[in-house]
């Protein structure tokens, strides 16, 4: 296939592009800077519905990963990047007479404060407040899913923590933290987590990808992508640590106090109109205390997906990483 690529500079969208390199895909990647990735490139907005038209020209497939992540920006801000710029996707692929689509979404859309324990992929859960990552992207899978047809097959995928080798979000923000004697887990650390190491969440994306047929039972549906290995946040967090080579020992923080602080330093963060990330929102403190683990079989039943590395092996190649 030839496929477009949106957002080809973030680590999951530049190990599927290598994925789909290595089997023989051609790849044209749109994102707004030089990406690391040895195929075509269009630099420029993906909500520039005319350049992503252009540049989805000729595709058979479109992944669209392009997004704003983190907690810091305004409603505007997160609302602009991941519904007007997935509209423009979803128009694009349109114009383009694009037949596959493939939408990067997040469990973050069906989390509404309570433990997940066992589900599959739940509606999104619209009408946070603060929650902007979140929202907005509840709102993007909602608009491409619903463009789902005869002639358009749409799958989104909800990766759940993606991390491994060169991973600045997850891992990097860990091990930062214990270096600097600031690690901290919410409650004792025992609520079982999913997540998923990047190997097996790109692997799932170019599943994904193939699956997208008109008619399928994939079609206009969500799957959450994950290792299926819940594990507790501190066995997790440590096993990241000692792969760095840190030996660190995390503070605990109870879930209502971790939640209070958040709810400060959030409206510190938006008085003082702070760029960095915060250390803390109520949300990632609802997130960090309490279970999300999920139903792998749909992926596997619709998709044909299984995750290839296990945790263990993942935990054994991140130690690798840093050694070398």
């Amino acid at each position: 296939m030839k496929v477009l690529v949106t957002g080809a500079s973030s680590l999951l969208a530049r190990r599927t592009v290598e994925t789909l390199l290595a089997r023989g895909d051609e790849v044209v990647c749109l994102q707004r800077h030089e990406a690391p990735v040895d195929t075509d490139q269009v630099l420029g907005d993906v909500r520039d519905e005319a350049l992503v038209a252009d540049a989805a020209r000729g595709c058979d497939a479109i992944i669209h990963a392009a997004a704003k992540v983190g907690v810091v920006g305004s409603w505007e801000q997160f609302r602009s990047i991941n519904v007007d710029g997935t509209a423009s996707v979803v128009a694009a692929a349109a114009s383009a007479h694009v037949s596959r689509l493939v939408h990067v979404s997040t469990p973050s859309v069906a989390h509404s404060g309570h433990s997940i324990v066992g589900a599959g992929a739940d509606a999104p859960f619209i009408g946070r407040s603060g929650a902007w990552y979140a929202e907005s992207k509840a709102l993007g899978e909602n608009l491409a899913r619903a463009a789902a047809s005869d002639a358009l097959a749409v799958v989104a995928i909800r990766p759940h923590l993606v991390w491994g080798p060169g991973d600045t979000q997850l891992v990097g923000r860990i091990v930062d933290r214990a270096r600097s004697g600031r690690l901290a887990l919410v409650g004792n650390g025992a609520a079982l987590i999913d997540t998923t190491y990047i190997d097996c969440a790109s692997s799932a994306l170019v599943a994904a990808l193939d699956a997208a047929v008109p008619g399928a039972a994939c079609n206009g549906r969500a799957y959450v992508i994950a290792n299926g290995e819940p594990r507790p946040i501190r066995e997790l967090v440590m096993g990241i640590c000692r792969a760095a080579g840190i030996e660190a020992t995390p503070r605990s923080v109870p879930l209502p106090l971790a939640m209070a602080a958040g709810g400060v330093i959030e409206r510190l963060w938006n008085v003082r109109r702070a760029t960095t990330e915060p250390p803390l929102t109520r949300f990632l403190a609802e997130q960090l205390g309490t279970a999300h683990w999920f139903d792998p079989r749909p992926a596997r039943d619709d998709l044909g997906w299984v995750p290839t590395v296990t945790i263990d092996e993942g935990l054994r190649r991140l130690r690798d990483w840093f050694r070398e």
